[in-house]
């Protein structure tokens, strides 16, 4: 692991950068426990107050865990892809509102990462998928939700697509369309949309995908971006006027 720092940038972040990188490329195993602070502060030449801020560095980011105890210490972590997941829609979520994404750009994108999905959760979905996302319908059918409730559903019924293709680095790399985009979309459209149309289209989706039919998967998906877009439209242009 490399201790060389430099004066130019905060020590506990470039502690933290070696460490993480030490545990990418394999140096520091999964479950192996880190040198103790003390011997970190005398390998980086730093105090020990800034080897435990960099520590938290770490944690904060579920690459390490802490124990206390005779057998304690800091250990590397066993990152899972639903952790992983988590901060990928953060990440997705601050990059939507920070820049300049136009809604046609993050619909397009959403959509198009689903769709690379079709394949895999036709031929793989299971009882309890298709399960999932009947739960979501029914939720959706019920005219007394709330539209926070009803958007909610909304991305839970599409991530319950997005799962059944049963492919975590798929699913991963979906949560920031699914779980970061659908809300936005969802705030955005929400005033204009209909409910029963969004039902509908969710309900031809299902069917699609119980008759593993990907072509009708397919249209279906098409079909909802296109009602999606064409909602955002009408409210852009109601607020226009």
């Amino acid at each position: 692991m490399k201790t060389n720092l430099t004066p130019k940038r905060e020590l506990s972040a470039q502690i933290a950068d070696r460490i993480r990188a030490a545990i990418i490329d394999g140096a520091l195993k999964v479950d192996s426990r880190l040198p103790s602070e003390a011997e970190l502060a005398e390998s980086f030449g730093v105090s020990r107050p800034t080897v435990r801020e960099a520590l938290k560095r770490l944690a904060a980011k579920n690459l390490i865990r802490t124990q206390r105890g005779a057998t304690g210490g800091a250990f590397v972590n066993r990152m899972t892809y639903r952790e992983a997941r988590d901060d990928q829609v953060t990440t997705s979520t601050l990059l939507l509102s920070m820049n300049d994404v136009s809604f046609e750009a993050a619909c397009e994108a959403r959509f198009a990462l689903e769709v690379s999905c079709i394949a895999l959760a036709c031929a793989r979905r299971e009882d309890e998928d298709l399960a999932a996302m009947e739960a979501e319908l029914v939720r959706q059918a019920d005219e007394t939700i709330t539209d926070e409730a009803f958007c909610a559903s909304d991305v839970a019924f599409h991530r319950a697509f997005v799962d059944a293709a049963k492919n975590p680095v798929l699913s991963y790399q979906l949560a920031g369309a699914v779980e970061a985009m659908q809300p936005l979309m969802n705030l955005i459209t929400y005033t204009g949309r209909s409910r029963a149309r969004i039902l509908r289209r969710h309900r031809r989706l299902l069917t699609a995908l119980t008759a593993r039919d990907t072509a009708a998967v397919h249209d279906a998906l098409d079909d909802l971006a296109a009602y999606t877009v064409k909602i955002a439209g009408e409210v852009e242009a109601a607020k226009a006027r």
